[in-house]
């Protein structure tokens, strides 16, 4: 069920007319959430496509419910193509990110012969750019982005993508940071503490288990803050970045924090830190990760950033975790790699940003 606020075209044929590169018999059509075979095919492709790209694959049966479930389709859409036995060959997601700026997942199996992977592969774009029209034109806009990624090392989905039309705009190091127990010593507890003059703490909770909305409010507004000049930053509404995060399958309210500078008998916001599990699919220990660390331009300098980081290695170590992971974005100038490798993080695969715009008319 499309809920009714969804700014999507649920019909897939409305935007995919034809599709005379399939071989016949093959169909335009979505998932069924509710069916676990659509679920568990979704799985093997997206797992298929990580092995593909950058050797090893990490994505979960969660990670497609984000996609795919009634409560996900609340930001995004999704189309399938399936094959004359109904089995499904290439999947693409939407997400209504924010305003502007319109999220793209474009997945098709390995395995097929080229011609019909290439015409499965036209289908899912001539789909996104219909979504990215209905969507740009329901928020107002005269041009809706599109942005999608790619591993640094698929040659075949960067072709497709420029191809497409389609422009490779980003590189990102994804690094991560081995844990070892005597780390949880690192701060004096992840819950709370201070350092020249800023307090590292985590978002309070109530008794219900809940967030305290004041405090979600200073995360979001140190963020928007301190991102506002960052690259393809799209402003994002309270509602729509507390919903989004909520979505992660490794959401935990216990993994936000704030850092508060202590001045004139009073504390402002102006750093923060979200976390997320970083769940292993091998048996392994679990790691950590930074969804997001954004520090005020007035309060850079301080070792705000550094005391962060900090404690979410503390709070690795101390839930018995083998690792700390983030992004960096590799052609920033803000020289955020030099303090990641300073305190230990390493890059562990690249991938890349593409970007089309779309006019919406």
């Amino acid at each position: 069920m499309i809920p009714e606020d969804s700014r999507f075209e649920n019909d897939p044929e409305e935007l995919v007319a034809e599709a005379p590169g399939l071989p016949s018999g093959w169909e335009v059509g979505t998932p069924d959430p509710a069916d676990r075979f659509d679920v568990a095919r979704l799985t093997h492709l997206l797992r298929a496509h990580e092995r593909h790209g950058r050797g090893w694959a990490g994505a979960g049966v969660d990670d497609v419910l984000v996609e795919v479930s009634e409560h996900g389709l609340r930001m995004r859409q999704n189309v399938v193509v399936r094959d004359a036995e109904g089995e499904i060959r290439g999947w693409a997601s939407a997400h209504d990110r924010a305003a502007g700026r319109m999220l793209f997942v474009h997945v098709v199996e390995r395995d097929l012969p080229e011609r019909i992977a290439k015409a499965c592969s036209d289908v899912l774009f001539e789909w996104g750019v219909g979504q990215a029209k209905v969507l740009g034109a329901a928020r107002g806009l005269e041009t809706q982005q599109i942005d999608t990624g790619a591993f640094a090392d698929d040659e075949r989905q960067h072709k497709w993508l420029a191809d497409a039309g389609f422009e490779r705009v980003r590189t990102w190091w994804q690094m991560s940071r081995p844990v070892t127990a005597d780390e949880a010593r690192l701060v004096p507890s992840p819950a709370r503490w201070e350092g020249k003059g800023v307090v590292f703490r985590r978002v309070r909770r109530g008794e219900d288990g809940m967030p305290d909305t004041e405090d979600l409010r200073k995360v979001h507004d140190v963020l928007e803050g301190a991102f506002v000049d960052h690259f393809n930053h799209h402003e994002e509404t309270f509602e729509e970045f507390v919903h989004r995060l909520r979505e992660d399958p490794g959401h935990r309210w216990d993994h936000w924090w704030l850092a508060e500078l202590v001045e004139d008998g009073g504390r402002t916001a102006v750093g923060t830190l979200v976390g997320a599990v970083s769940e292993s699919s091998g048996g392994g220990p679990d790691g950590s990760y930074v969804e997001y660390l954004g520090v005020l331009e007035a309060a850079r300098g301080r070792g705000v950033a550094k005391g962060l980081l900090r404690t979410i290695i503390a709070d690795a170590a101390d839930r018995g975790r083998d690792r700390v992971g983030l992004e960096v974005d590799a052609d920033s100038s803000t020289g955020a790699d030099g303090l990641y490798t300073s305190m230990g993080w390493a890059t562990k695969y690249v991938t890349e940003s593409w970007h089309r715009d779309v006019p919406v008319a």
